[in-house]
């Protein structure tokens, strides 16, 4: 299981060498929350094991806070990660979150999570369940994100691929088509 401050890592590196969004640490809480509810409802399995905790601000996971407090509300350093810690489902939900999620400033996401259950429904400074956080998500989420099982999807499509050969020219590609 990765820790959150893996996680971390995801959201704080760039997307592509010459990119790097810039992300505080309220931002940072905000994309942590929405990829452990994601993961929650399609994976059916926690991507960290840190807690969340009901702040003023919206969840906050108190470990990574801690970690970057010191930069205030200011943009936190960029990060360069290995991806060969995380697996493919893991990467699957944290590039959703990130293209979903990541599009929104750090407030908008402050304020989006003051309007959902699991932070309305937890008194301030307490842990905010997983059970509460998958509840949620799995009802909020659209139904479709909860396909995703590579095993499942190559057993169904396996036996229907066809093997195309390599063709030297378009001719060729339109007579083994006409078969």
């Amino acid at each position: 299981m990765l820790s959150a401050h893996d996680v971390a890592d995801f959201f704080l590196s760039p997307v592509a060498e010459e990119e790097g969004e810039q992300i505080t640490n309220l931002k940072l809480q905000k994309l942590l929350y929405y990829a452990q509810g994601y993961s929650l409802a399609i994976l059916g399995r926690p991507l960290f094991a840190d807690k969340i905790e009901n702040w003023p601000h919206g969840p906050v996971i108190p470990c990574v806070y801690q970690t970057y407090k010191q930069y205030g509300a200011g943009w936190l350093p960029v990060t360069y990660l290995d991806l060969d810690k995380y697996q493919a489902d893991e990467l699957y939900i944290l590039n959703r979150v990130r293209t979903e999620q990541g599009r929104y400033a750090a407030w908008a996401l402050r304020e989006k999570t003051h309007q959902e259950v699991p932070w309305q429904s937890t008194l301030r400074g307490q842990e905010i369940s997983w059970e509460l956080i998958r509840d949620y998500f799995q009802q909020t989420l659209p139904r479709a994100a909860f396909n995703y099982d590579l095993n499942r999807i190559k057993e169904r499509v396996e036996g229907d691929f066809v093997s195309v050969p390599e063709f030297d020219n378009p001719q060729d590609l339109v007579t083994w088509m006409g078969h």
